[in-house]
């Protein structure tokens, strides 16, 4: 099944449909989609390839890619913005509402917070209230083609209202914690949330 969700985006007017400017202080739009990550790919077999679903749940959960894409699908239209001040609009993407993803997980009550895992050791941190909205996936598709490997290809996140570090590519799975704690960028320095209407770039 798939649904598309369009009413709300962004248009090429200046501002968002709450007021604020659609382009963020400090961004520069770009029309191609630059490649940024630390250290090299991930070599990634389709046929290995696992979800999973761990920590605050009733039960921890695998899913491999064919399970995964058996999800329902979700068509979605969204710019991006980078904490190295590019920005790109119109992304057409598909993938699974991180919404479906927490129905199937159901997570305790003391859960408030998601660390996504990646192949390759990368981690990053999000609330869970950042991530239970409608224009949030994890995506498998960009502009109506699969992920490329450098885009994070099978499977990555698509948070479009935080800077795009915390879409974290190659995702393998995420954990539901209790408290925030700080993933690999986070770690040096990067902000626990990173809005990039507020700036907050750097902790």
């Amino acid at each position: 099944m798939t649904s598309s969700l369009s009413g709300g985006q962004p248009s090429a007017s200046d501002q968002l449909p709450d007021g604020r400017p659609r382009l963020p202080p400090g961004q520069r739009l770009v029309e191609n989609w630059p490649v940024l990550h630390y250290g090299g790919m991930p070599r990634i077999e389709l046929d290995a390839w696992e979800f999973k679903i761990v920590g605050l749940v009733p039960e921890e959960l695998t899913l491999n890619l064919e399970q995964f894409m058996a999800l329902p699908q979700t068509s979605l239209r969204t710019d991006i913005h980078c904490v190295t001040t590019w920005s790109r609009y119109d992304n057409d993407w598909e993938g699974v509402q991180f919404s479906e993803l927490l129905k199937l997980a159901n997570p305790l009550p003391e859960a408030t917070h998601v660390i996504f895992h990646s192949y390759g050791g990368y981690t990053t941190n999000l609330p869970i209230t950042d991530l239970d909205r409608p224009d949030v996936l994890m995506v498998h598709s960009h502009d109506g083609e699969p992920l490329t490997e450098e885009h994070g290809a099978p499977l990555r996140g698509m948070v479009p209202h935080l800077y795009f570090w915390k879409s974290a590519k190659w995702v393998r799975g995420i954990e539901f914690v209790a408290q925030d704690r700080p993933g690999f960028w986070e770690m040096y320095g990067y902000h626990m949330r990173g809005d990039p209407w507020s700036e907050e770039r750097y902790g």
